[in-house]
C-alpha cells in the first residue's frame, strides 16, 4: 500500500492498481486525477512507472516487492529467484537493465530503502555482499 495525503493505492491479486480516497474509501477512476497524485511512498510492483522491472521472461508473480528511495530516483526490487535489483526510477520502458544486482539465498519477499541511503551507499552495500 502507498499513502499520499488523501489517497491510498492498492495492488490486487488480479494485478490491477486501484486508488482510493482516504478516509471515505471512494475509488478514484479519473486517470488525470490519479496522474497528479504525488505519492509519499512507493512499494508497488505495478504501474506504468515500473514496467521496466520485469525481465523478458518474467511472470507476473516473479517480482515480489519494490521500494522507491525517499529521494524518488532509485528503485530496489526483490524477486522469487533471490535477486535484489537496483533501477533508476521511474523506469517506464520495458526490459530495463538493472544498475546493480545482488543474489540472496532465497526468495526476497519484502525490501525497503533507509532514508539516509544514497545510490552510492546502496551500490557499496551490494558490492560488499555480492560474493
Amino acid at each position: 500500500c502507498k499513502f499520499s495525503v488523501v489517497t491510498s493505492k492498492v495492488s490486487t491479486g488480479s494485478y490491477k492498481r486501484q486508488v482510493y480516497e482516504v478516509p471515505s474509501g471512494k475509488q478514484l477512476v479519473d486517470q488525470a486525477v490519479i496522474d497528479r497524485i504525488t505519492w509519499a511512498t512507493w512499494t508497488s510492483v505495478l504501474g506504468d512507472e515500473v514496467i521496466g522491472i520485469w525481465s523478458r521472461h518474467a511472470e507476473k508473480a516473479d517480482v515480489n516487492c519494490a521500494c522507491v528511495s525517499h529521494s524518488g530516483i532509485n528503485l530496489v526490487t526483490g524477486d522469487d529467484f533471490g535477486m535484489v535489483k537496483l533501477f533508476d526510477f521511474p523506469c517506464p520502458e520495458k526490459f530495463v537493465r538493472t544498475s546493480f544486482c545482488m543474489v540472496t539465498s532465497t526468495s526476497t519477499v519484502d525490501i525497503r530503502i533507509l532514508s539516509c541511503f544514497s545510490r552510492r551507499h546502496m551500490m557499496e552495500i551490494f558490492s560488499s555482499l555480492n560474493l
